[in-house]
């Protein structure tokens, strides 16, 4: 077929992300050292520390993070280097998931700056240049990139054969990736108290890790259904995430990061510390609300590929 070559590009591609992965594979057993420097006798040692602490959830969410990279770059590189064409869709996925997720969070990380700082005109500008570099222009080139007539013939002429995850529709691979996403999430209060907002109040301990529990198994089973594009799945994510989303939003709202604090029973020394953090509860409001916002808004959008379940992937 007539087309450009984009090999040279995705090899490049392939080298950043594979760099990135192990970087990450290498950075997550490290990060775990730090359980030895702030457990008993070591010098970053406090009262308090340990499971329940802000400082134990903290680092445990970051070896999951970086795991998380590890996870997804090697493969891709590896992918890209190979150029096999299944990297393409995934790549997508990843990147529609990005647009629904990532950038309601850059927005309201902006908005969180400018009203808890005192922010000179200049140096806002460069944060919002900044910002859209990162998460607005970078995904759009690569969305253009991967959509492109040439790159689509490059990954098909250099590997003939048709993969299974094409036959897909895009939302649902984006939803499927968005509801495993919540499901990692919520395991994180967990590491926090069990903290779950229900309609106005704060459930703690066992009560609101159970209610965590039910949620991650409840996404686990929407992402099989949505991947069999069962339309029970659809329905049952547009009552689960409107109800969540309202939950959320009024919890937070109705709620102050005092409160929310006093809940979380965190040690003394962590007290201290985030109690001088500028928050508020609108701003929590926004942070959970807004993403939940989006991906409503993304599931509603793909109702037409719920009609009748996807007769390729029914057996």
């Amino acid at each position: 077929m007539d087309h450009r070559d984009r090999s040279l590009i995705l090899a490049v591609i392939g080298v950043v992300l594979l760099l990135v992965g192990l970087a990450a594979a290498f950075l997550g057993p490290v990060e775990m050292y730090c359980f030895y420097l702030f457990s008993e006798n070591g010098r970053l040692h406090y009262d308090g520390f340990g499971f329940g602490s802000f400082m134990f959830g903290n680092i445990a969410c970051q070896i999951v993070g970086y795991y998380v990279i590890a996870i997804l770059c090697i493969p891709l590189g590896y992918g890209h280097l190979r150029v096999r064409r299944w990297t393409r869709t995934v790549s997508l996925t990843l990147l529609w998931f990005w647009r629904v997720v990532g950038l309601p969070l850059v927005i309201l990380f902006f908005l969180v700056l400018v009203t808890a700082k005192d922010l000179s005109l200049a140096a806002v500008l460069m944060v919002v240049v900044a910002l859209a570099l990162s998460y607005l222009a970078m995904p759009g080139l690569l969305i253009r990139f991967y959509q492109s007539r040439d790159t689509r013939l490059t990954f098909e002429t250099k590997d003939p054969e048709f993969h299974w995850m094409e036959r897909l529709p895009r939302p649902i691979l984006v939803l499927c990736s968005l509801y495993l996403f919540f499901a990692v999430v919520l395991h994180v209060p967990i590491l926090f108290n069990g903290i779950f907002p229900l309609f106005g109040g704060f459930l703690f301990g066992l009560q609101g890790i159970v209610l965590l529990d039910v949620s991650i198994a409840f996404l686990v089973y929407l992402t099989w259904g949505t991947f069999k594009s069962r339309p029970w799945a659809w329905w049952g994510a547009l009552i689960f995430f409107g109800l969540m989303t309202f939950s959320s939003i009024l919890t937070f709202l109705k709620s102050s990061y005092a409160d929310i604090l006093s809940g979380m029973k965190f040690p003394p020394t962590e007290m201290r510390f985030l109690e001088g953090v500028p928050l508020q509860g609108f701003h929590l409001a926004a942070f959970f609300g807004v993403p939940l916002l989006a991906t409503l808004g993304a599931i509603i959008v793909s109702k037409r590929h719920f009609k009748t379940g996807n007769p390729a992937l029914s057996h």
